[in-house]
């Protein structure tokens, strides 16, 4: 793809409601001031690992299904595939409730049938493929979605006037053992979406090796971050205090919104849900289809794997899956967040050492089934922090999703460099033989 066309398709996703709704929730926790404070080291550091994943997988147009070969064995990157295709999955269930419940309080009706609707009108979007109509959606789209919050912004100020007050929400000092300070909570919770690195690799894939530093500072990097974390969550934090009645749960924003501005609210949410669900969809079914071919074998057109991913949307819809998301995050930032510590170290090494990086055309058997380093250091770091984070107390879900991704680092770091020093001992003795 040219450099405008990835960077329209990317900038989809900076129009999640989930971002809006983020950070409502985090001011109202642990006060307006702290989750600033911890939006603001999040940017940073979203942008300084998305610079280095997306650098990489436009050099060598290596997805995260091919990527994960070399960091985990060709039977290991099953594991990845799959973690990648129910986490888009999952957000794609989250928005598409969030659009279907709009709707019924626009127009009233069964949920179910809003929420299939929901599902049929984004089918035709991506059936096509994300290269055929993901730029030209979001391009056409974006201006509308800022409008929209802009013109709720004011809507807001001039029918509820409530000055300072969304700013100056506090929620007092709170220890760590009580699950603060509000800023390190806010950084924990927001690495419950690092999904975003490996949707990161997916989109960097279909670029170009010459649009890197375009990529890198406009696509990719802080300028998305803080227009997707810090304005939505800016936005979020004054509509949930402004406006009389808002909560900063799943779908209060969403609610909100059509209580302030009738119609118009619910276009801009049926704008930012179809701008970030087109890129959930597409990326859930995708990585559904690459695990269906290559664990179970399944080899079905293109247009069934859709059909397959929309099913799946729908009966997820069906159940509570909303209500627990925080819950959800926590458990996909302990598995997702060790992923890409592991793909860091390597990208390090590698670039360190030297070496040929394996084609994404390759076929499995020219990797090993397992790459023990890897799945070691994904899996032990995943068990420590979901053990933390069920754990019960205050502290351990921000903990656990802080130590996961150290722990994954050291470890692979540490068995890979014992393993070369076995291949150095070996071929040692065999030039001494």
């Amino acid at each position: 793809m040219s450099a405008g066309s990835l960077s329209m398709a990317w900038y989809g996703l900076v129009s999640a409601m989930f971002f809006i709704y983020i950070g409502a929730s985090l001011a109202q926790a642990y006060g307006t001031i702290d989750t600033l404070i911890g939006l603001s080291i999040t940017i940073v550091i979203y942008g300084a690992i998305n610079r280095v994943l997306a650098g990489y997988a436009l050099k060598h147009s290596l997805t995260v299904a091919q990527f994960s070969r070399t960091l985990l064995g060709s039977k290991g990157a099953l594991l990845a595939t799959l973690v990648f295709a129910a986490t888009a999955i999952y957000y794609a269930v989250f928005e598409g409730a969030i659009l279907g419940y709009a709707f019924q309080a626009q127009f009233g009706g069964p949920i179910q049938l809003w929420y299939a609707l929901v599902v049929l009108y984004t089918i035709p979007l991506i059936a096509g493929g994300i290269q055929r109509w993901l730029d030209k959606i979001n391009g056409w789209l974006l201006p509308i979605y800022w409008g929209g919050l802009i013109t709720a912004v004011v809507w807001a100020s001039i029918a509820h006037p409530n000055g300072s007050a969304w700013l100056t929400h506090s929620a007092g000092s709170l220890s760590l053992v009580a699950g603060g300070p509000g800023w390190l909570a806010t950084c924990a919770a927001f690495m419950g979406v690092w999904i975003l690195m490996m949707y990161t690799m997916d989109f960097a894939a279909l670029g170009r090796a010459k649009d890197v530093k375009f990529h890198q500072r406009y696509t990719f990097g802080w300028l998305f971050y803080t227009l997707a974390f810090g304005v939505n969550s800016l936005i979020g934090i004054y509509l949930t205090f402004t406006i009389p009645g808002a909560e900063a749960t799943e779908t209060g924003v969403a609610g909100a919104l059509v209580q302030l501005m009738g119609p118009l609210g619910l276009l801009v949410i049926f704008v930012s849900q179809t701008r970030i669900n087109t890129a959930n969809y597409a990326l859930g079914i995708a990585n559904l289809r690459e695990f269906g071919e290559r664990a179970l074998r399944l080899r079905l057109p293109s247009l069934a794997w859709v059909g397959i991913g929309a099913l799946i949307i729908y009966l997820l819809m069906l159940l509570p899956v909303v209500k627990y998301l925080l819950l959800a995050l926590s458990w996909q930032g302990a598995l997702v967040t060790g992923w890409v510590a592991i793909a860091l170290v390597h990208i390090f090494v590698q670039e360190r050492r030297g070496g040929i990086v394996p084609d994404g055309s390759l076929p499995d058997s020219a990797f090993p089934a397992l790459n023990r380093a890897g799945v070691a250091a994904w899996v032990i770091s995943a068990v420590a922090g979901i053990t933390l984070i069920q754990s019960g107390s205050a502290w351990g879900s921000n903990i656990g999703s802080l130590a996961t991704p150290i722990l994954a680092a050291l470890i692979y770091a540490a068995l890979i460099r014992v393993s070369q020093a076995r291949i150095g001992d070996s071929t040692a003795k065999l030039v001494k033989h």
